[in-house]
């Protein structure tokens, strides 16, 4: 049971890795002078050829075509504020600063659970986690510490802009993903995780397709550079990092030390975005206020995923839960 928790640890640890490369290289593409919109857009329009290969191998399409045939309102609605909504200002806020500053900012996205559950549930879910709230908060303060010690005490409204749209982002990727969740629980259809984001993904389509038309005609075609870069956030993210997330959280689904364990290791990714942006980018290290934040967003994670993990020991729909809310 003890190897089983250090695997699972281990895979999330990986996965935090991989999806801490969405910061990484959206970063580099606008930093190498490709356009933020292209990054969005050409990740998405990756994703959906790269899951389709991972289909076979995660049970097929299953009873997804049945469900999208029947319900293409409400997968389109929620396809379009999980990822759309979630992927355009988390890539525009790329802009902001270094990898680390966005990457701190986005771990907001805990407190999303919580403060979204009274609005919609309707059964004992629907219910306030004052605790995970409070918890919340330091996450926050360690979040505004982080822009202000990069602003070097300054905030301009554009920093505040910036932190806005890394939040907002931040909220819509669970909002879309338990909304989709709760349909399925109501529509009595059996969809597997896969099959869920590749659902989706494609449901979103029809969005990047009209942005894709409309960025090449306001901005140009993407460069190979953009395409190459997008296509290794597509395949790190949107692929590698969530099937090893699912997997991690799915070994230890009964266990809530070693739950908490994977869900707090989300706090690596703040920790992978440092010194990778650091290394390979030239970005600065955070310091003061900056590093301060830094601690108060690792140390809020870790509480985080000890008390969710707590909550959620023996409740299969919470565990569930829990593993939709990663995104990046």
């Amino acid at each position: 049971m003890r190897s089983n928790a250090v695997a699972a640890v281990g895979l999330a640890l990986c996965a935090a890795l991989f999806f801490t490369m969405t910061y990484v290289l959206n970063r580099s593409l606008v930093a190498g002078g490709g356009h933020w919109a292209w990054a969005v857009i050409l990740r998405y329009l990756i994703t959906l050829p790269l899951l389709a290969v991972a289909l076979p191998w995660q049970g097929g399409l299953g009873a997804l075509p049945a469900e999208l045939k029947r319900y293409p309102r409400t997968w389109l609605r929620w396809s379009a504020v999980g990822f759309v909504l979630f992927g355009l200002p988390l890539t525009w806020a790329a802009n902001s600063g270094p990898s680390w500053l966005v990457a701190g900012s986005f771990q907001t996205t805990v407190l999303a659970g919580p403060l979204l559950a009274p609005f919609i549930y309707r059964d004992e879910r629907r219910h306030l986690a004052w605790r995970s709230v409070a918890i919340g908060v330091l996450i926050v303060a360690g979040v505004f510490a982080l822009q202000w010690g990069h602003a070097q005490g300054q905030l301009r409204a554009s920093d505040w802009l910036a932190m806005a749209a890394v939040v907002f982002s931040a909220f819509m990727y669970p909002l879309g993903n338990r909304m989709v969740l709760l349909h399925l629980e109501k529509s009595g259809s059996r969809i597997g995780a896969t099959q869920r984001v590749f659902g989706m993904t494609l449901c979103s389509w029809p969005l990047w397709l009209v942005l894709a038309v409309a960025t090449w005609l306001l901005v140009g075609p993407p460069g190979w550079r953009e395409i190459l870069l997008a296509g290794g956030v597509a395949l790190s993210s949107g692929v590698i990092a969530t099937v090893l997330f699912f997997r991690a959280t799915d070994m230890v689904r009964t266990e809530p030390t070693a739950l908490a364990a994977v869900e707090a290791m989300q706090a690596a990714e703040l920790l992978f975005a440092t010194v990778i942006g650091a290394v390979f980018l030239g970005e600065a290290w955070p310091h003061g206020f900056s590093a301060l934040g830094a601690v108060l967003i690792v140390v809020g994670i870790a509480l985080f995923g000890w008390v969710s993990g707590r909550s959620a020991a023996g409740h299969e729909e919470e565990v569930r839960t829990l593993k939709s809310d990663r995104g990046a």
